[in-house]
């Protein structure tokens, strides 16, 4: 990984770079990918380099989104089976079809018989190996569709669980009814999902109403680059 001032060289890209970004609001992962790709086409004159990144961040979370260059895009696979790390806000009290904001509120519940324990409790069931279901508003594939495709068209699909794993699951609820959470987890795990079973499991409902990625791995957000200092570290076009 390269954050230093050293300006980069087209063989440093070509031989291979692992790029921690801290991801803006609101835009895809391929997006950031596409810009950090033109940016290094653009400045070498460079007509093609192979560009990709270690795991899908939504575009309403900012935070670690790691972009492997050149050679090490073959490292890829090993970099998305790391460990996460994510602070965010859950809403209590109402749920949304994508279990974020990207969607409007379908539901609302009582918030009255929540108290501090009922919450901490919650985040313990939530603890360990759990089996999760991955939101159906959700880049998965089933029978060749994303599930997003059949969601976004009022279409019901079946999707099955799988295990995943939850290693650190803390809460604050000083500004309830939004509980201010931090979790590390394993390769797979939606954060939206944990927000709906969270809500469930304090029998009301819960929506994933900010998310920003803290680690991937080894790389955390204090090490990382936004776009105007990966351009600094290259030449001008």
């Amino acid at each position: 990984m390269t954050t230093a001032s050293k300006k980069f060289t087209p063989d440093d890209f070509k031989n291979g770079q692992i790029l921690v970004f801290n991801k803006p609001l609101e835009w895809t992962s391929f997006q950031l990918v596409n810009k950090v790709r033109w940016l290094i086409r653009k400045s070498f004159d460079i007509k093609k380099i192979k560009v990709g990144h270690a795991g899908t961040l939504d575009p309403l979370a900012d935070g670690v989104l790691v972009i492997c260059t050149g050679k090490f895009t073959k490292k890829i696979p090993e970099l998305q089976g790391t460990e996460k790390e994510y602070t965010g806000t859950f809403t209590l009290g109402a749920t949304t079809p994508s279990f974020d904001m990207e969607t409007e509120v379908d539901k609302t519940f009582e918030t009255k018989h929540i108290s501090k324990e009922n919450i901490e409790a919650a985040a313990l069931q939530l603890t360990g190996e759990i089996e999760q279901v991955p939101p159906v508003f959700s880049a998965l594939k089933k029978d060749g569709k994303r599930l997003y495709e059949y969601a976004r068209k009022g279409e019901e699909v079946k999707v099955n669980s799988r295990p995943v794993t939850i290693k650190e699951f803390e809460v604050d609820a000083s500004r309830f009814p939004q509980v201010d959470f931090r979790i590390v987890c394993s390769k797979g795990t939606y954060i939206r999902s944990i927000a709906n079973d969270f809500g469930k499991a304090l029998h009301s409902g819960a929506y994933l109403s900010a998310l920003k990625r803290t680690r991937v791995g080894e790389f955390n957000i204090k090490s990382a680059l936004d776009l105007e200092s990966f351009e600094k570290l290259l030449p001008s076009a």
